[in-house]
Parts: structure tokens; sequence; C-alpha cells
């Protein structure tokens, strides 16, 4: 395709901390945007800079009526509605994060049913294994196989769930002949993404200046975490140049630890606590990820265009600007663990 003006774009879950920077993406290229969300962690006012040239529709995408007419008269879909939250919430709420494989499956039926001609799904780095994930060892796009025996294990339900998503997908692609592109979503983070998230949750207990300060784990596992005007530039060339459901990762290839994270943020916001407090005993995931690039790079020409430092001083400054100190003091606990 060449670009995006005058197409009817879908976005589910657009009033998302992702979505939303999407939109504003589509939108800027000239797209006639639909977004469909249940607002259960999206906000309206995440939308607030485009919502006079979008259309708005509430509902529930797992209900079969209220997906058929969130398809109606649309070109393509960015699928990113789903159950989901931080590490914290995808342990503690495996049944909520397994609805997602309903969730998928009436989007893509609805879709096809509706005519649409090609369908980009939002997938995830906890497709892939985690045993792997225990040494330094880049993910590639094809450590995660279909076709072979042994080839899935994903990370908890939430990943499992995301996998059952692609495999989906393909199988609309085989049976429909829709246009299928799928995005590998590694540790994304910036603006408007809420504290149950590793990056803005340490933002937000400095700001609160809490001592000794909590970080779950000993610190040095590693995430690559990238900043989400990259993912949402994934998103768009995924859907712009790959048609046959193949997957591409979209994140950093550098290993960064949550202490290093603390870090910046101590110093970008000039505070330090006088003690941290490493809480070995709550759930911190797999010990290492970063993302091998290669084929993001070959297919999409696509590379990450933000420095950590860079997303972080973004991300706070936004954080600052939107947080009242007193409130987030008061409400530490309830932001870090509610969805």
């Amino acid at each position: 395709m060449s670009g995006w003006s005058g197409e009817r774009v879908l976005v589910t879950g657009g009033a998302s901390f992702i979505g939303s920077h999407l939109v504003e993406d589509l939108v800027a290229e000239g797209a006639d945007v639909r977004v469909a969300d249940d607002l259960s962690s999206g906000e309206p006012e995440n939308l607030a800079a485009v919502d006079d040239e979008i259309e708005i529709v509430e509902g529930n995408l797992k209900r079969m009526s209220f997906a058929e007419t969130a398809t109606e008269n649309i070109d393509t879909v960015f699928h990113l509605a789903a159950d989901h939250g931080g590490r914290g919430y995808i342990s503690n709420y495996p049944a909520n994060c397994a609805t997602n494989m309903a969730l998928d499956n009436v989007v893509y039926e609805a879709a096809a049913q509706n005519g649409v001609e090609r369908i980009t799904f939002a997938s995830s780095a906890c497709t892939y294994p985690t045993d792997i994930q225990q040494e330094k060892q880049r993910l590639s796009e094809d450590m995660v196989s279909f076709d072979e025996r042994g080839g899935a294990y994903a990370d908890e339900v939430y990943g499992w769930a995301k996998l059952m998503g692609e495999r989906s997908l393909r199988a609309y692609h085989e049976q429909y002949d829709i246009d299928a592109s799928m995005v590998r979503i590694f540790t994304a983070y910036g603006p408007r993404e809420n504290e149950t998230h590793a990056i803005v949750a340490l933002m937000a207990k400095a700001y609160a200046e809490q001592d000794p300060y909590q970080i779950w784990g000993d610190g040095e596992q590693t995430r690559n975490f990238t900043y989400v005007k990259d993912i949402t530039r994934a998103l768009r060339l995924a859907s712009e140049n790959i048609t046959d459901a193949t997957p591409v990762n979209a994140g950093i290839r550098d290993y960064i630890t949550i202490n290093e994270v603390a870090d910046a943020i101590f110093d970008r916001l000039d505070w330090h606590p006088d003690e941290i407090n490493h809480m070995t005993d709550k759930p911190v995931g797999v010990r290492h990820r970063a993302a091998d690039t290669t084929r993001a790079e070959e297919l999409l020409g696509w590379e990450p265009q933000y420095s950590l430092e860079e997303g972080i001083e973004a991300t706070l400054d936004w954080y600052v600007e939107n947080r009242n100190k007193e409130y987030v003091q008061e409400n530490l606990e309830t932001l870090l663990h509610e969805r």
C-alpha cells in the first residue's frame, strides 16, 4: 500500500497506552480512524489530542454484535485490545488473560464477515519460551514454531493466549485470504502507561519519594525497554509490508537492568533514596529478555530510534506533569497493583 490517506482503520483498544499513540500516528498520516474500546484500562483523555478527528465506539469486543459494528466499513484492523497488565497482573489473573483467546477470535471473525482487507495483531514477547530467557540470548522469531513438536512454550497464560491469537490470525489469512501481520511487542513504555508496568512503577515510587525504595527481585533482571513511538511505527510498517502472517519483533537489542532504569530515574528527578530494598519474593518473570531485530530490519526497514535516556526523559516529564505528588504518595500501593 502507499500511505494511509483515506484508509478506513479500526484500532481495537485504541484508548489504551499504545493504542492511543498509534491512533495519533494514523490520524497524522491521514487515515479515517475508528476506536473500539471497553475503557476497562483505556482512558478517553488519552485521545484528547485527536478526539474531534476520530470515531469512538464503546463496548465489549467479546460480543459478536459489537465486534460486527466495530469492523463495519473498515479496510484495516489494528487489533490491540486485550486483558493485560504488568507482571503482577498476569501472574495473579490468569483467567482474565485467558479470555483474550475468545476476544481475538471474535474480532477476526467479525472482520472476515465484514470483508476487512487486512489485520495487524499486537502480539507479545511473552510468546517466547521462558527457559531460553535465563541466559542472555536474543530472541528471534523462529524460536517459536507451530510446525514442529515442542515448538512452543509461552510465558504464563497471557503468553499462550497471545500465541493462540497469532495462530488464529494465520488461520484466517489461510481461509479468507485476509492480509495478516503480527508484531511481538517487547516491554513497551512511554507517556500514558499506568503504574502496573515496570518503568512507570519505578517512576511512581521515586516521584512519591518511597524510602526504602522497593525494587522487585535483585534488580539485575534485564528487559529491552522500547519506547512507545518505536512500537507504533513497527505496527504501521508491519501492516504496510507484511501480508502472510509472518511475525516480527519490535524491541531493542540492549539488555537493560531494572537497577539501571531506577538510577536513571533518580538522576532525572534529582532525588536518591537512602536505602533500596530488593524484594526477592516478588514475581519478576524471566531473567533476561532482548530482541533480535534482524527480521524487522529486513522486512520493514525498522530499527528503534529512541534511546533509553530520551524515552525516560519524555515519559518522566509526562508523569510529573500529569500526576499530583500527594495523590501518588497516598495511593501508591493501589496504583502499582490495579490495572
